[in-house]
Protein backbone atom coordinates (compact mmCIF):
# COMPACT_ATOMS: atom_id res chain seq x y z
CA UNK A 1 0.00 0.00 0.00
CA UNK A 2 1.38 3.59 -0.45
CA UNK A 3 2.29 4.90 2.74
CA UNK A 4 1.26 8.62 1.78
CA UNK A 5 -2.25 8.81 0.10
CA UNK A 6 -2.21 12.77 -0.22
CA UNK A 7 1.45 12.34 -1.73
CA UNK A 8 -0.17 9.72 -4.44
CA UNK A 9 -3.01 12.10 -5.24
CA UNK A 10 -0.48 15.18 -5.89
CA UNK A 11 2.19 12.89 -7.99
CA UNK A 12 -0.85 11.16 -9.93
CA UNK A 13 -1.84 14.88 -10.85
CA UNK A 14 1.48 15.31 -11.90
CA UNK A 15 1.50 12.35 -14.10
CA UNK A 16 -1.17 13.46 -15.85
CA UNK A 17 0.32 17.10 -16.46
CA UNK A 18 3.10 15.48 -17.57
CA UNK A 19 1.29 13.79 -20.30
CA UNK A 20 -0.47 15.97 -21.23
CA UNK A 21 2.64 18.29 -22.42
CA UNK A 22 3.92 15.20 -24.05
CA UNK A 23 0.52 15.16 -25.73
CA UNK A 24 0.41 18.68 -26.80
CA UNK A 25 4.14 18.60 -27.71
CA UNK A 26 3.41 15.93 -30.21
CA UNK A 27 0.43 17.81 -31.75
CA UNK A 28 2.08 20.66 -32.05
CA UNK A 29 4.47 18.80 -34.18
CA UNK A 30 2.02 17.26 -36.32
CA UNK A 31 0.52 20.82 -36.97
CA UNK A 32 3.99 22.17 -37.60
CA UNK A 33 4.43 19.40 -40.42
CA UNK A 34 1.00 19.95 -42.09
CA UNK A 35 1.73 23.82 -42.57
CA UNK A 36 5.56 23.67 -42.89
CA UNK A 37 6.62 26.17 -45.72
CA UNK A 38 9.04 25.05 -48.73
CA UNK A 39 10.93 28.53 -47.98
CA UNK A 40 14.68 28.24 -46.16
CA UNK A 41 14.37 28.65 -42.91
CA UNK A 42 15.35 32.34 -41.65
CA UNK A 43 17.97 32.59 -38.47
CA UNK A 44 15.82 33.85 -35.54
CA UNK A 45 18.74 36.57 -33.57
CA UNK A 46 18.75 35.58 -29.63
CA UNK A 47 17.30 39.51 -29.08
CA UNK A 48 13.67 38.62 -30.79
CA UNK A 49 11.13 36.48 -28.71
CA UNK A 50 10.48 32.91 -30.18
CA UNK A 51 7.50 32.52 -31.66
CA UNK A 52 7.60 36.24 -33.45
CA UNK A 53 9.85 37.00 -36.52
CA UNK A 54 10.60 40.71 -37.19
CA UNK A 55 8.85 41.72 -40.75
CA UNK A 56 11.71 40.86 -43.44
CA UNK A 57 12.19 42.50 -46.73
CA UNK A 58 12.01 40.73 -50.17
CA UNK A 59 15.36 42.67 -51.02
CA UNK A 60 16.99 42.02 -47.86
CA UNK A 61 16.04 38.17 -47.86
CA UNK A 62 17.42 38.11 -51.28
CA UNK A 63 20.68 39.87 -50.77
CA UNK A 64 21.47 37.72 -47.16
CA UNK A 65 20.64 34.14 -49.19
CA UNK A 66 23.40 35.10 -51.48
CA UNK A 67 25.67 35.80 -49.38
CA UNK A 68 25.04 32.68 -47.00
CA UNK A 69 25.24 28.61 -47.71
CA UNK A 70 21.98 27.08 -47.71
CA UNK A 71 21.79 25.00 -44.42
CA UNK A 72 20.59 21.20 -44.36
CA UNK A 73 17.32 21.27 -42.30
CA UNK A 74 16.58 18.54 -40.15
CA UNK A 75 13.06 17.29 -39.99
CA UNK A 76 11.06 17.98 -37.11
CA UNK A 77 10.68 15.30 -34.50
CA UNK A 78 8.37 12.75 -34.84
CA UNK A 79 7.02 13.05 -31.63
CA UNK A 80 6.75 10.24 -29.22
CA UNK A 81 4.24 8.20 -30.53
CA UNK A 82 4.44 7.80 -33.99
CA UNK A 83 1.26 5.79 -34.89
CA UNK A 84 -1.59 8.67 -35.36
CA UNK A 85 -5.09 7.76 -33.61
CA UNK A 86 -7.28 6.44 -36.41
CA UNK A 87 -4.26 3.72 -37.04
CA UNK A 88 -4.05 3.07 -33.43
CA UNK A 89 -7.40 3.08 -33.22
CA UNK A 90 -7.48 -0.03 -36.58
CA UNK A 91 -4.84 -1.91 -35.37
CA UNK A 92 -6.89 -2.04 -31.66
CA UNK A 93 -9.57 -3.24 -33.61
CA UNK A 94 -8.26 -5.87 -36.04
CA UNK A 95 -5.32 -6.75 -33.87
CA UNK A 96 -4.75 -10.35 -33.98
CA UNK A 97 -4.15 -12.48 -30.79
CA UNK A 98 -0.94 -13.26 -28.95
CA UNK A 99 -0.69 -16.69 -30.01
CA UNK A 100 -0.87 -15.74 -33.68
CA UNK A 101 1.04 -12.92 -33.13
CA UNK A 102 3.90 -15.17 -32.31
CA UNK A 103 3.00 -17.23 -35.22
CA UNK A 104 4.00 -14.26 -37.80
CA UNK A 105 6.74 -13.96 -35.92
CA UNK A 106 8.63 -17.53 -36.19
CA UNK A 107 6.94 -17.78 -40.14
CA UNK A 108 9.96 -15.40 -40.42
CA UNK A 109 12.76 -17.83 -39.71
CA UNK A 110 14.31 -19.37 -42.88
CA UNK A 111 13.77 -22.08 -44.16
CA UNK A 112 11.05 -23.32 -42.30
CA UNK A 113 8.19 -20.68 -43.50
CA UNK A 114 9.15 -22.21 -47.20
CA UNK A 115 9.16 -26.06 -46.07
CA UNK A 116 5.30 -25.07 -44.97
CA UNK A 117 4.57 -23.48 -48.03
CA UNK A 118 5.93 -26.71 -50.01
CA UNK A 119 4.11 -29.16 -47.27
CA UNK A 120 2.08 -31.70 -49.34
CA UNK A 121 0.27 -32.38 -45.88
CA UNK A 122 -2.68 -29.37 -45.67
CA UNK A 123 -1.75 -29.89 -42.12
CA UNK A 124 1.42 -28.63 -42.40
CA UNK A 125 1.98 -25.09 -40.48
CA UNK A 126 4.00 -22.93 -38.37
CA UNK A 127 4.66 -24.56 -35.13
CA UNK A 128 3.81 -22.01 -32.65
CA UNK A 129 1.79 -21.08 -29.15
CA UNK A 130 -1.16 -21.05 -32.17
CA UNK A 131 -0.79 -24.34 -33.69
CA UNK A 132 1.10 -26.57 -30.99
CA UNK A 133 3.03 -29.08 -32.89
CA UNK A 134 5.96 -29.82 -35.19
CA UNK A 135 7.12 -29.55 -38.51
CA UNK A 136 10.31 -31.02 -40.25
CA UNK A 137 12.67 -29.11 -42.92
CA UNK A 138 14.10 -31.74 -45.65
CA UNK A 139 17.45 -31.40 -46.95
CA UNK A 140 15.81 -30.12 -50.69
CA UNK A 141 14.63 -26.90 -48.56
CA UNK A 142 16.98 -26.45 -45.63
CA UNK A 143 20.62 -26.60 -46.68
CA UNK A 144 21.45 -27.62 -42.75
CA UNK A 145 18.35 -29.83 -42.15
CA UNK A 146 16.77 -31.80 -41.98
CA UNK A 147 15.52 -30.37 -39.10
CA UNK A 148 12.20 -30.45 -36.42
CA UNK A 149 10.67 -27.40 -35.48
CA UNK A 150 8.62 -28.14 -32.58
CA UNK A 151 6.13 -25.57 -29.72
CA UNK A 152 4.84 -27.24 -27.07
CA UNK A 153 2.98 -25.74 -23.82
CA UNK A 154 5.04 -27.90 -20.68
CA UNK A 155 2.32 -27.84 -18.28
CA UNK A 156 3.89 -27.35 -14.84
CA UNK A 157 2.43 -28.18 -10.96
CA UNK A 158 0.09 -26.31 -9.52
CA UNK A 159 -2.86 -24.04 -10.77
CA UNK A 160 -2.66 -22.40 -14.42
CA UNK A 161 1.54 -22.69 -14.72
CA UNK A 162 2.81 -23.65 -18.01
CA UNK A 163 5.68 -22.27 -19.63
CA UNK A 164 5.37 -21.64 -23.82
CA UNK A 165 8.43 -23.68 -24.99
CA UNK A 166 9.65 -23.74 -28.91
CA UNK A 167 12.40 -25.77 -30.03
CA UNK A 168 14.27 -26.70 -32.86
CA UNK A 169 16.53 -30.31 -33.35
CA UNK A 170 18.94 -31.61 -35.86
CA UNK A 171 17.04 -34.85 -37.39
CA UNK A 172 19.09 -38.44 -36.95
CA UNK A 173 22.27 -36.87 -34.59
CA UNK A 174 22.47 -37.90 -31.17
CA UNK A 175 21.75 -34.94 -28.95
CA UNK A 176 25.10 -34.11 -27.14
CA UNK A 177 24.29 -30.47 -25.23
CA UNK A 178 21.24 -27.99 -24.66
CA UNK A 179 21.34 -24.22 -25.40
CA UNK A 180 17.97 -22.74 -23.51
CA UNK A 181 17.05 -18.78 -24.72
CA UNK A 182 15.30 -16.59 -22.04
CA UNK A 183 13.90 -13.57 -23.05
CA UNK A 184 14.20 -10.35 -21.37
CA UNK A 185 11.24 -8.30 -19.15
CA UNK A 186 7.81 -7.88 -20.88
CA UNK A 187 9.47 -9.93 -23.66
CA UNK A 188 8.79 -13.28 -25.57
CA UNK A 189 10.57 -16.04 -27.55
CA UNK A 190 9.47 -15.03 -30.59
CA UNK A 191 12.42 -12.03 -30.11
CA UNK A 192 14.84 -14.84 -31.06
CA UNK A 193 13.55 -14.93 -34.49
CA UNK A 194 16.87 -14.17 -35.94
CA UNK A 195 18.63 -16.43 -34.32
CA UNK A 196 16.70 -20.19 -33.80
CA UNK A 197 18.37 -21.27 -37.90
CA UNK A 198 21.88 -20.01 -37.13
CA UNK A 199 22.01 -21.48 -33.66
CA UNK A 200 20.39 -25.21 -34.51
CA UNK A 201 23.10 -25.99 -37.20
CA UNK A 202 25.89 -26.72 -34.54
CA UNK A 203 25.79 -30.49 -34.59
CA UNK A 204 25.44 -32.39 -31.40
CA UNK A 205 22.59 -29.44 -29.60
CA UNK A 206 19.14 -28.96 -29.40
CA UNK A 207 18.03 -25.39 -28.73
CA UNK A 208 15.09 -24.57 -26.85
CA UNK A 209 13.41 -20.88 -26.09
CA UNK A 210 11.25 -20.49 -23.01
CA UNK A 211 8.42 -17.82 -22.24
CA UNK A 212 8.79 -16.77 -18.59
CA UNK A 213 5.93 -17.57 -16.64
CA UNK A 214 3.68 -15.21 -16.70
CA UNK A 215 5.26 -13.33 -19.70
CA UNK A 216 4.85 -13.97 -23.30
CA UNK A 217 2.48 -17.18 -24.31
CA UNK A 218 3.07 -18.95 -21.32
CA UNK A 219 0.16 -19.10 -18.59
CA UNK A 220 -0.34 -15.79 -16.60
CA UNK A 221 -0.94 -16.75 -13.18
CA UNK A 222 -1.44 -14.28 -10.09
CA UNK A 223 2.20 -13.00 -9.18
CA UNK A 224 1.71 -12.66 -5.67
CA UNK A 225 4.69 -11.13 -3.38
CA UNK A 226 3.78 -12.73 0.88
CA UNK A 227 6.93 -11.84 2.40
CA UNK A 228 7.34 -8.25 4.56
CA UNK A 229 11.32 -8.48 4.94
CA UNK A 230 13.08 -6.29 1.94
CA UNK A 231 15.82 -9.41 1.76
CA UNK A 232 12.87 -12.16 1.33
CA UNK A 233 10.62 -10.30 -0.93
CA UNK A 234 13.39 -10.40 -3.54
CA UNK A 235 13.82 -13.85 -3.16
CA UNK A 236 10.75 -14.96 -3.13
CA UNK A 237 10.19 -12.60 -6.77
CA UNK A 238 12.92 -14.61 -7.62
CA UNK A 239 11.93 -17.72 -7.21
CA UNK A 240 8.40 -17.30 -8.89
CA UNK A 241 10.33 -17.36 -11.92
CA UNK A 242 13.22 -19.80 -11.73
CA UNK A 243 11.11 -22.26 -9.72
CA UNK A 244 9.25 -22.67 -12.70
CA UNK A 245 12.73 -23.33 -14.86
CA UNK A 246 14.01 -25.85 -12.76
CA UNK A 247 10.65 -27.60 -13.29
CA UNK A 248 10.70 -27.51 -16.62
CA UNK A 249 14.29 -29.02 -16.76
CA UNK A 250 12.96 -31.95 -14.95
CA UNK A 251 10.29 -32.34 -17.14
CA UNK A 252 12.42 -32.44 -19.91
CA UNK A 253 14.67 -34.99 -17.93
CA UNK A 254 18.06 -32.36 -19.18
CA UNK A 255 21.01 -33.45 -16.19
CA UNK A 256 23.20 -29.91 -17.87
CA UNK A 257 22.65 -27.29 -20.26
CA UNK A 258 23.90 -23.81 -21.68
CA UNK A 259 21.83 -20.95 -20.46
CA UNK A 260 21.50 -17.64 -23.11
CA UNK A 261 19.57 -14.94 -20.57
CA UNK A 262 19.23 -11.41 -22.24
CA UNK A 263 18.39 -8.40 -19.87
CA UNK A 264 16.14 -9.53 -17.01
CA UNK A 265 16.45 -13.46 -18.31
CA UNK A 266 19.95 -12.99 -17.52
CA UNK A 267 19.86 -11.95 -14.00
CA UNK A 268 17.00 -14.42 -13.42
CA UNK A 269 19.88 -16.70 -15.16
CA UNK A 270 22.56 -16.08 -12.04
CA UNK A 271 19.35 -16.31 -9.68
CA UNK A 272 19.13 -20.25 -11.03
CA UNK A 273 22.85 -20.69 -11.45
CA UNK A 274 22.93 -19.76 -6.72
CA UNK A 275 19.89 -21.34 -5.69
CA UNK A 276 19.93 -25.21 -8.38
CA UNK A 277 23.67 -25.91 -8.67
CA UNK A 278 24.86 -28.58 -10.46
CA UNK A 279 22.93 -28.21 -13.88
CA UNK A 280 24.64 -25.60 -16.11
CA UNK A 281 27.82 -26.20 -18.07
CA UNK A 282 27.74 -22.46 -19.50
CA UNK A 283 25.92 -19.09 -18.46
CA UNK A 284 25.61 -16.47 -21.27
CA UNK A 285 24.68 -13.53 -19.85
CA UNK A 286 23.28 -11.25 -22.91
CA UNK A 287 23.50 -7.88 -21.72
CA UNK A 288 22.79 -8.68 -18.52
CA UNK A 289 20.50 -6.28 -16.09
CA UNK A 290 21.22 -5.42 -12.56
CA UNK A 291 25.21 -5.73 -12.43
CA UNK A 292 26.55 -2.88 -10.89
CA UNK A 293 25.94 -2.23 -7.31
CA UNK A 294 23.82 1.10 -6.52
CA UNK A 295 23.58 2.10 -3.16
CA UNK A 296 20.38 3.80 -3.77
CA UNK A 297 18.50 0.78 -5.10
CA UNK A 298 19.53 -1.28 -2.46
CA UNK A 299 17.75 0.91 0.00
CA UNK A 300 14.79 1.63 -2.08
CA UNK A 301 11.26 1.23 -0.96
CA UNK A 302 9.40 -1.66 -2.13
CA UNK A 303 5.75 -2.63 -3.26
CA UNK A 304 3.99 -3.57 0.20
CA UNK A 305 2.81 -7.55 0.29
CA UNK A 306 -0.12 -8.42 -2.33
CA UNK A 307 0.32 -4.94 -3.98
CA UNK A 308 -0.12 -6.90 -7.39
CA UNK A 309 -3.13 -4.97 -8.26
CA UNK A 310 14.94 2.28 -18.51
CA UNK A 311 15.16 5.92 -20.16
CA UNK A 312 17.24 5.04 -23.13
CA UNK A 313 15.20 1.87 -23.65
CA UNK A 314 12.05 3.85 -24.89
CA UNK A 315 13.90 6.73 -26.04
CA UNK A 316 17.08 5.48 -28.19
CA UNK A 317 16.69 5.40 -31.99
CA UNK A 318 17.39 1.74 -33.05
CA UNK A 319 18.69 2.44 -36.33
CA UNK A 320 21.60 4.77 -34.73
CA UNK A 321 22.12 2.23 -32.46
CA UNK A 322 22.97 -0.50 -35.51
CA UNK A 323 25.48 1.96 -36.95
CA UNK A 324 29.35 1.91 -35.99
CA UNK A 325 30.47 4.08 -33.59
CA UNK A 326 33.71 5.37 -31.80
CA UNK A 327 34.38 2.78 -28.97
CA UNK A 328 32.34 3.54 -25.63
CA UNK A 329 33.83 5.99 -23.45
CA UNK A 330 35.81 4.15 -20.35
CA UNK A 331 33.74 3.72 -17.37
CA UNK A 332 35.74 4.94 -14.24
CA UNK A 333 33.73 2.74 -11.54
CA UNK A 334 31.52 0.05 -12.37
CA UNK A 335 29.80 0.65 -8.97
CA UNK A 336 29.09 4.00 -9.19
CA UNK A 337 26.12 4.89 -8.09
CA UNK A 338 23.60 6.66 -10.74
CA UNK A 339 22.27 10.54 -9.95
CA UNK A 340 19.16 10.53 -7.90
CA UNK A 341 16.55 11.31 -7.62
CA UNK A 342 14.46 10.26 -10.57
CA UNK A 343 11.37 12.50 -11.35
CA UNK A 344 8.70 11.97 -8.77
CA UNK A 345 6.64 10.78 -11.38
CA UNK A 346 8.47 7.92 -12.23
CA UNK A 347 9.43 6.95 -8.39
CA UNK A 348 5.32 6.79 -7.55
CA UNK A 349 4.55 5.27 -10.46
CA UNK A 350 7.23 2.15 -9.84
CA UNK A 351 6.61 2.38 -6.50
CA UNK A 352 2.82 1.91 -7.08
CA UNK A 353 3.91 -0.89 -9.07
CA UNK A 354 2.03 0.32 -12.06
CA UNK A 355 3.69 -1.47 -15.21
CA UNK A 356 4.62 -0.06 -18.41
CA UNK A 357 1.98 -2.19 -19.96
CA UNK A 358 -1.25 -1.43 -17.65
CA UNK A 359 -0.54 1.83 -19.51
CA UNK A 360 -0.81 0.13 -22.23
CA UNK A 361 -4.23 -1.83 -21.43
CA UNK A 362 -5.73 1.20 -19.76
CA UNK A 363 -5.33 3.30 -23.36
CA UNK A 364 -7.59 0.82 -24.92
CA UNK A 365 -8.03 1.62 -28.46
CA UNK A 366 -5.35 3.69 -28.19
CA UNK A 367 -2.53 1.10 -27.00
CA UNK A 368 -1.27 0.49 -30.51
CA UNK A 369 -0.25 4.00 -30.21
CA UNK A 370 1.20 4.06 -26.56
CA UNK A 371 3.14 0.60 -27.77
CA UNK A 372 4.31 2.48 -31.06
CA UNK A 373 6.70 4.74 -28.93
CA UNK A 374 8.53 1.98 -27.76
CA UNK A 375 8.48 -0.40 -31.08
CA UNK A 376 9.08 2.31 -33.67
CA UNK A 377 12.49 3.08 -31.73
CA UNK A 378 13.21 -0.37 -31.19
CA UNK A 379 12.52 -2.03 -34.50
CA UNK A 380 13.31 0.56 -37.27
CA UNK A 381 16.20 -1.14 -38.29
CA UNK A 382 14.21 -3.84 -39.77
CA UNK A 383 12.75 -4.26 -42.74
CA UNK A 384 9.07 -2.89 -42.88
CA UNK A 385 7.35 -6.05 -42.91
CA UNK A 386 9.41 -7.21 -39.79
CA UNK A 387 8.89 -4.06 -37.92
CA UNK A 388 4.99 -4.73 -38.68
CA UNK A 389 5.12 -8.19 -37.69
CA UNK A 390 7.63 -7.27 -34.17
CA UNK A 391 5.13 -4.13 -33.19
CA UNK A 392 1.69 -6.53 -33.94
CA UNK A 393 3.54 -9.02 -31.60
CA UNK A 394 5.16 -7.11 -29.10
CA UNK A 395 1.42 -4.96 -28.88
CA UNK A 396 0.07 -8.71 -28.47
CA UNK A 397 2.11 -9.50 -25.32
CA UNK A 398 1.87 -6.33 -23.60
CA UNK A 399 -2.47 -6.02 -23.59
CA UNK A 400 -2.15 -9.05 -21.83
CA UNK A 401 -3.20 -9.93 -18.32
CA UNK A 402 -0.50 -8.77 -16.02
CA UNK A 403 1.30 -11.38 -14.20
CA UNK A 404 5.32 -11.78 -14.02
CA UNK A 405 5.36 -8.13 -15.22
CA UNK A 406 4.49 -6.69 -11.74
CA UNK A 407 7.75 -8.45 -10.49
CA UNK A 408 9.64 -5.11 -11.61
CA UNK A 409 9.84 -3.27 -8.54
CA UNK A 410 10.77 -5.99 -6.17
CA UNK A 411 14.23 -6.67 -7.85
CA UNK A 412 14.72 -3.39 -9.49
CA UNK A 413 14.61 -0.23 -7.92
CA UNK A 414 13.75 2.82 -10.81
CA UNK A 415 16.16 3.42 -12.97
CA UNK A 416 16.48 -0.80 -13.34
CA UNK A 417 19.22 -0.87 -10.69
CA UNK A 418 19.03 -3.97 -8.83
CA UNK A 419 18.45 -4.13 -5.41
CA UNK A 420 20.45 -7.39 -5.23
CA UNK A 421 23.53 -6.81 -7.26
CA UNK A 422 24.53 -9.49 -9.66
CA UNK A 423 28.21 -8.12 -8.81
CA UNK A 424 27.91 -8.73 -5.25
CA UNK A 425 27.14 -12.94 -5.80
CA UNK A 426 28.54 -13.60 -9.31
CA UNK A 427 32.05 -15.03 -7.46
CA UNK A 428 29.63 -17.78 -6.50
CA UNK A 429 28.32 -18.90 -9.29
CA UNK A 430 29.69 -22.19 -10.33
CA UNK A 431 30.93 -22.65 -6.98
CA UNK A 432 28.13 -24.06 -5.32
CA UNK A 433 28.12 -27.30 -3.11
CA UNK A 434 25.95 -29.81 -4.91
CA UNK A 435 25.51 -32.86 -2.44
CA UNK A 436 26.30 -32.20 1.15
CA UNK A 437 28.99 -33.80 3.22
CA UNK A 438 28.24 -36.89 5.20
CA UNK A 439 29.95 -39.10 7.69
CA UNK A 440 30.76 -41.03 4.89
CA UNK A 441 31.77 -39.14 1.91
CA UNK A 442 32.83 -35.39 1.60
CA UNK A 443 30.50 -32.36 0.05
CA UNK A 444 30.86 -32.19 -3.89
CA UNK A 445 31.23 -29.24 -5.00
CA UNK A 446 30.96 -27.46 -8.63
CA UNK A 447 33.96 -26.84 -10.16
CA UNK A 448 33.60 -23.75 -12.42
CA UNK A 449 32.14 -23.03 -15.68
CA UNK A 450 32.61 -20.75 -17.84
CA UNK A 451 30.81 -17.68 -17.35
CA UNK A 452 29.80 -15.11 -20.79
CA UNK A 453 28.89 -11.35 -20.77
CA UNK A 454 27.50 -10.27 -23.46
CA UNK A 455 27.35 -6.17 -24.47
CA UNK A 456 26.48 -4.07 -27.90
CA UNK A 457 28.69 -1.59 -28.88
CA UNK A 458 26.26 1.02 -28.49
CA UNK A 459 24.26 -0.59 -25.27
CA UNK A 460 22.59 1.34 -22.34
CA UNK A 461 23.63 -1.47 -20.16
CA UNK A 462 27.14 -0.77 -18.40
CA UNK A 463 29.81 -3.07 -19.99
CA UNK A 464 32.02 -1.53 -16.01
CA UNK A 465 29.59 -4.31 -14.59
CA UNK A 466 30.60 -7.15 -16.91
CA UNK A 467 34.69 -6.34 -16.56
CA UNK A 468 34.35 -6.24 -12.94
CA UNK A 469 32.06 -9.56 -12.80
CA UNK A 470 34.87 -10.63 -15.02
CA UNK A 471 37.75 -10.34 -12.58
CA UNK A 472 35.74 -11.65 -9.68
CA UNK A 473 34.89 -14.72 -11.28
CA UNK A 474 39.07 -14.99 -12.03
CA UNK A 475 39.73 -13.96 -8.71
CA UNK A 476 36.92 -16.67 -7.50
CA UNK A 477 39.17 -19.51 -9.67
CA UNK A 478 42.51 -18.78 -8.34
CA UNK A 479 40.85 -19.13 -4.89
CA UNK A 480 39.70 -22.70 -6.44
CA UNK A 481 42.85 -23.68 -7.42
CA UNK A 482 44.60 -22.58 -4.14
CA UNK A 483 42.43 -24.50 -1.77
CA UNK A 484 40.68 -27.03 -3.99
CA UNK A 485 41.34 -30.52 -3.14
CA UNK A 486 43.26 -32.49 -5.80
CA UNK A 487 40.16 -34.14 -7.75
CA UNK A 488 38.43 -30.42 -7.43
CA UNK A 489 41.29 -28.95 -9.13
CA UNK A 490 41.87 -32.01 -11.92
CA UNK A 491 37.96 -31.02 -12.95
CA UNK A 492 38.60 -27.22 -12.55
CA UNK A 493 36.88 -25.53 -15.45
CA UNK A 494 35.67 -21.98 -14.12
CA UNK A 495 36.06 -18.68 -16.70
CA UNK A 496 35.13 -15.51 -17.88
CA UNK A 497 35.34 -13.41 -20.55
CA UNK A 498 33.50 -9.77 -21.48
CA UNK A 499 32.14 -9.78 -25.39
CA UNK A 500 31.08 -6.25 -27.47
CA UNK A 501 28.98 -6.61 -30.45
CA UNK A 502 29.47 -3.98 -32.63
CA UNK A 503 27.15 -2.17 -34.22
CA UNK A 504 24.18 -3.03 -31.70
CA UNK A 505 22.59 -1.93 -28.70
CA UNK A 506 20.83 -3.67 -25.43
CA UNK A 507 18.72 -5.86 -27.78
CA UNK A 508 22.37 -7.20 -29.89
CA UNK A 509 20.80 -10.86 -31.04
CA UNK A 510 18.20 -8.30 -32.33
CA UNK A 511 20.29 -5.45 -33.80
CA UNK A 512 23.43 -7.17 -35.49
CA UNK A 513 22.46 -11.11 -35.38
CA UNK A 514 25.04 -12.17 -37.69
CA UNK A 515 27.74 -11.47 -35.44
CA UNK A 516 25.56 -12.65 -32.28
CA UNK A 517 25.33 -15.69 -33.81
CA UNK A 518 28.37 -16.12 -34.76
CA UNK A 519 30.05 -15.81 -31.03
CA UNK A 520 26.62 -17.70 -29.67
CA UNK A 521 27.73 -20.71 -32.12
CA UNK A 522 31.81 -20.56 -30.97
CA UNK A 523 30.90 -21.10 -27.57
CA UNK A 524 28.64 -24.19 -28.35
CA UNK A 525 31.21 -25.28 -30.10
CA UNK A 526 33.88 -24.89 -27.11
CA UNK A 527 31.03 -26.26 -24.99
CA UNK A 528 30.45 -29.33 -27.18
CA UNK A 529 34.22 -30.30 -27.03
CA UNK A 530 34.34 -29.92 -23.53
CA UNK A 531 31.20 -32.56 -23.12
CA UNK A 532 32.92 -35.05 -25.29
CA UNK A 533 36.30 -34.81 -24.08
CA UNK A 534 34.22 -35.61 -20.15
CA UNK A 535 32.48 -38.53 -21.99
CA UNK A 536 35.25 -40.07 -23.59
Amino acid sequence: MLKNPTSAVVQSRKLVTTVSRIQHADNSTSTYKTNMSTEEPIAVPSSVPIGRLPPMSTSRRSREQAQEPKQVVKPPSMGMFTLGYREAVYQWWNSVTPTIAERNVISCIPYLREAVAAGASSTADIPSAERPGSTQTSTKIDPHGPRVWKSTMVTLSGKNRGLNEFSVERVGEPVDDTLVMLHGYGAGLGFYYKNFESLSRSRGWKVYALDWLGMGNSTRPPFRVCAKDPAAKITEAEHWFIDALEEWRKIRKIEKFTLLGHSLGGYLGVSYALKYPGHLNKLILASPVGVPEDPYAVNADMPEPMDSSFQEEFTVDQQSTTESHDMRRAQPDANAPKKRPYPPWLVWLWDANVSPFSLIRLAGPLGPRVASGWTSRRFNHLTSEEKQTLHDYAYSIFKQRGSGEYVLPYLLAPGAHARRPIINRIHRVGRQVIRPATETTPAVKETGYPVVFMYGENDWMDVAGGLASEEKLKQAKVKALLHGTEEEKRKENGGAKVIIVSKAGHHLYLDNPDEFNDYICKELEETRKDTLRDRA
